[in-house]
């Protein structure tokens, strides 16, 4: 058989994109040249959006993309487009509201027809190459949408037109229209309450997904009102997430989601958002309860994404698939012969007994790893093992068996670094340092964002998406300013670099200058410099990751405490009331949102160390205050001599805040007003422990 020859494709950066070079279709990327060929032609466009570590997106490429019969179909009758939506969120955006508007519902891969304009007229998701499971196949599809096309492209297009217009006034629906109050914490946490899974953590049934952002506000709730059931939901929530096969606990992380409630069998990708909101929360739980097994994850999870998730250059890829030779989980499970195999028959046996891992199997005749009948003390004192015996043996078969697992076959990595992740995961690591005292973490943080700053900013100040294989490109997205920018100032507040503050301003004011609405408030999704789209929506809904406009509420929030901005106070308030309708529609699908307005109508303070930070006195007030839970409260270091003034030019609060009689010295304020200064350890601890 000759050697398929490549599309266009071949000439992207996508790892997604790359893997489908080889197929017989004529790919297009998403540009204009693929519209003016459809204009000219008179043809429809085939969009298909995924992305590399989908499964149902591999499987529908294998049964369709790579079919002769199918390429020959699209190849003569529709102009065919592929999009990475990772690279292109935009885009996903937009034509997802379509399809959930044309069917109730949506997923990857996306399949779109379109006519030369862009303008939609059929949606799905996944379709097999033939009709099976009362599911239409792309055999039929194809053929009869190009039918159509042929005998009434008018009638398709006047189609078309009405989607368009019932799918954007869905996206641009009036969401001002409701009030928000601390009362929308209280209705929240009911909701949050009332679909709770008490038997196995999370919410709601399967599948479930980590949404860690709605623990981190439980956590938010049970600091402010001392609520002992949000504790509960928080710790049962992560406890069962952990426990389950959804952690990897052979070489850690976590993967996507859940296919089952008590999330035992996941599905196997590994996403880097996923894990870095989840290292948030975790560190949140260690800091609100001192248990130290939250750390313990917290720090497995980093152990995972320093591992095998950071480029040399010290930023972040993006995902690993679920699927290695072309089985979904093969990388990940086991058979006890398998264990026994590397360990022997007494460590294999203990092992597989503590992990579930038996003949049977609880995954297609395999064993995923997990915990979810019981725990390392209840299976000690069963066994008669001491605890910190059984957690040593337990620990060195591990190690053998992730030696072991190195040697399988990998799934793919999509290796692309997306600047907005990557801020996410510098904000997990800046608070990992600080509240677990690591300064390896500020130093990983910090690299990856010299790498953003210096490869993903051009040097007229725009921010880009997305780098691969020495090419930054695609204008930033509002989560690319949203996530960095909240990145950046969890840097400042565990190194105390003021140029890291210095970046999140200047950057936080482009995004305002490039998304802003000035009509309506709040921040469309792609800036005002991009291409503009069949609309320009904005995104407030928290789904697996939260939404920018939700952190750069929280954002602004926190900037102008700092830096005493009063246009940034007000643009916080605009961006509030811009989605109070939404936010008071249905509180819980805006976690950070509520965040936000927690920050706002709560007690936020400033917390001012003056003194030298070479001195122990003063590292010792630093580390008092950032080993602490204070979601609400703004770390800031005064220094002596040049690098202080550096500091009072940025923050005008710490003016007249200076060490007394030459020792480190705190000021804790609220509400503009300062608390008297001390420089006794405990004090500071009783003093900021109620902000």
């Amino acid at each position: 058989m000759p050697e398929r020859k490549p599309n266009l494709l071949i000439n992207e950066k996508s790892p997604y994109l790359l893997q489908h070079a080889y197929n017989p279709i004529n790919w297009h990327s998403w540009n204009s040249e693929a519209f003016e060929i459809a204009k000219r032609e008179n043809k429809p466009i085939f969009l298909s959006i995924g992305y590399s570590c989908c499964h149902w997106c591999h499987v529908m490429a294998h049964e369709s993309f790579e079919d002769q019969i199918v390429a020959d179909m699209l190849n003569k009758d529709f102009i065919s487009i592929k999009v990475d939506r990772e690279e292109r969120p935009d885009v996903d955006h937009i034509y997802m509201a379509v399809c959930q508007a044309m069917t109730g519902q949506g997923g990857w891969p996306l399949t779109v027809f379109l006519t030369p304009e862009k303008k939609p007229f059929f949606a799905g998701t996944y379709f097999p190459r033939s009709r099976k499971y009362n599911r239409a196949g792309m055999v039929e599809i194809i053929a009869q949408l190009a039918g159509k096309w042929k005998e009434d492209p008018d009638r398709i297009r006047e189609a078309a037109d009405q989607v368009i217009t019932e799918t954007t006034s869905r996206l641009l629906e009036n969401r001002s229209g409701g009030v928000v109050s601390e009362e929308t914490l209280h209705e929240a946490f009911r909701i949050y309450e009332s679909n709770f899974d008490a038997e196995h953590g999370g919410f709601g049934s399967s599948p479930k997904f980590p949404t860690s952002h709605n623990l981190s506000f439980l956590l938010r709730y049970y600091q402010k009102t001392g609520n002992a059931r949000a504790l509960e939901i928080v710790e049962k929530t992560l406890d069962s997430m952990h426990r389950g096969g959804m952690f990897d606990h052979i070489g850690f992380g976590f993967s996507r989601y859940s296919v089952d409630e008590k999330w035992l069998v996941p599905h196997f990708e590994k996403m880097l958002y996923d894990n870095a909101l989840l290292i948030m929360t975790y560190i949140e739980a260690y800091q609100v309860t001192g248990k130290e097994k939250y750390a313990e994850v917290a720090e497995q999870i980093i152990t995972y994404v320093l591992r095998d998730m950071t480029d040399e250059g010290g930023a972040f890829y993006s995902a690993e698939d679920a699927d290695s030779e072309g089985v979904e989980g093969k990388f990940y499970v086991w058979t006890p012969d398998e264990v026994e195999d590397v360990l022997g028959i007494e460590e294999g046996d203990l092992f597989s007994e503590l992990y579930d891992i038996t003949e049977s199997g609880n995954f297609e005749g395999h064993n995923i790893p997990n915990l979810i009948g019981t725990t390392m003390e209840s299976f000690a004192r069963r066994k008669q093992i001491p605890l910190d015996e059984l957690k040593q043996r337990i620990e060195a078969a591990r190690v053998k068996l992730f030696a072991h697992r190195e040697q399988r076959i990998h799934p793919g990595k999509d290796d692309k670094i997306l600047t907005a992740w990557n801020g996410l995961m510098i904000a997990a690591l800046s608070k990992a340092a600080r509240a677990l005292d690591k300064p390896s973490y500020a130093e990983a943080a910090a690299k990856a964002a010299e790498f953003l700053l210096r490869e993903l900013h051009r040097e007229d100040g725009r921010l880009l998406a997305r780098y691969r294989d020495g090419e930054a490109a695609f204008l930033g997205y509002v989560d690319d300013y949203a996530f960095l920018v909240w990145g950046l100032i969890e840097l400042y507040e565990t190194t105390f670099e003021l140029r890291y503050l210095r970046e999140a301003v200047q950057l936080n004011a482009e995004m305002l200058r490039l998304f802003g609405d000035e009509e309506k408030g709040g921040l469309f999704f792609y800036g005002s410099d991009a291409e503009q789209l069949l609309t320009r929506p904005k995104e407030i809904y928290d789904g697996a990751m939260p939404s920018g406009n939700g952190a750069a509420a929280l954002n602004l929030l926190r900037l102008s405490r700092l830096t005493y901005d009063a246009k940034l106070s007000q643009a916080a308030e605009v961006q509030l009331q811009a989605f109070a309708g939404a936010v008071a529609s249905y509180p819980p699908g805006h976690a950070l949102t509520l965040a936000a307005l927690d920050f706002a109508y709560g007690e936020a303070s400033e917390i001012v160390i003056a003194g030298d930070p070479a001195k122990p006195e003063t590292q010792h007030m630093l580390r008092t205050v950032q080993r602490q839970y204070l979601p609400n409260a703004l770390l800031i270091l005064h220094p002596p001599g040049e690098a202080g003034e550096e500091v009072r030019k940025l923050i005008p609060l710490v003016q007249d805040k200076l060490p007394l009689g030459g020792q480190a010295t705190a000021y804790v304020c609220q509400n503009f007003a300062c608390q008297a200064p001390t420089q006794d350890l405990e004090e500071l601890e009783n003093l900021s422990s109620k902000h």
